[in-house]
């Protein structure tokens, strides 16, 4: 398998991301992570493929995140079990090949990654 698309079947932006690897017959596997949830594993060693801290993985204005956590002062670990417990709160979509990822939410910016 040579992509992950980390995939929100209720986000456009990761219905259009999916579409374009259809369209264009990539080597994909779709791992759609609402169903079935990422373990703490899992993102941490997404946030490190993308190479961004893990508040940069999160969906501010989603209202699960103002909520419960808005102008709170979490650590990263706190973050990252956030994100365990609510995928909601992950930013999409994520392609990853190997070790490098990048949350697509261009098709630009998927372009270039490819």
């Amino acid at each position: 398998m040579k992509y992950i698309i980390y995939h929100n079947s209720r986000c456009r932006k990761s219905r259009e991301a999916l579409k374009y690897l259809q369209d264009k017959e990539y080597d994909f596997k779709v791992r759609d992570y609402i169903k079935n949830l990422l373990s703490i594993e899992e993102i941490v060693e997404l946030i490190e493929s993308l190479k961004i801290k893990p508040i940069e993985l999160v969906r501010k204005n989603e209202a699960i995140w103002k909520e419960n956590f808005k102008n709170k002062d979490l650590d990263d670990n706190q973050i990252i079990s956030a994100l365990s417990k609510y995928p909601k709160l992950i930013e999409r979509p994520i392609i990853k090949k190997n070790k490098s990822s990048i949350i697509a939410r261009t098709v630009d910016k998927l372009l270039n990654f490819l």
